[in-house]
């Protein structure tokens, strides 16, 4: 079995003039049919700006959050550096362009020019839980996707 695993990336992300968008390349623009009919995304994308053999291989981040324990291993934040910087963000859908392979999103936190790995619709069935348990330095987090615009997140992290 190989170890190697090949991604294409289906489009990447751009922010121009406060405009957030997904640009979705010519060959994948018919799978955004009837995406429109979603509120919400759920939008994989790559961390090329820290992917580099040296960022692969923190596995340890110091102090990341200000209330939280002075070491977290990778895994326990969503930090872009990582094994492998894979990342997902969740995302309001303002619209979408088939002809154009555009989605409208009003933010995001990924930098322009960030290669799009997927896209899936936000579903409640499979991406919401009930009963979740969090950390005591992270509790006082927004439990909501929608009060997290207004969160003060300096008063958060430390960096």
């Amino acid at each position: 079995m190989s170890s190697e695993i090949k991604l294409n990336p289906v489009g990447s992300i751009e922010v121009e003039e406060g405009r957030f968008y997904l640009s979705i390349n010519e060959r994948y623009r018919k799978a955004l049919i009837e995406l429109e009919g979603f509120s919400h995304i759920n939008i994989i994308w790559w961390g090329n700006r820290s992917d580099s053999p040296k960022q692969r291989d923190i596995l340890i981040a110091k102090k990341p959050y200000k209330k939280g324990p002075d070491t977290v291993g990778i895994f326990s934040t969503r930090s872009e550096t990582r094994p492998n910087p894979l990342l997902i963000t969740i995302a309001a859908v303002m619209g979408v362009d088939l002809d154009k392979g555009i989605v409208e999103l009003p933010w995001i936190d990924a930098e322009a020019g960030s290669p799009v790995i997927d896209i899936k619709p936000y579903q409640p069935c499979s991406d919401r839980v009930k009963k979740v348990q969090l950390p005591d330095w992270c509790t006082e987090w927004p439990q909501w996707y929608e009060d997290s615009a207004a969160f003060d997140w300096d008063s958060v992290f430390n960096f």
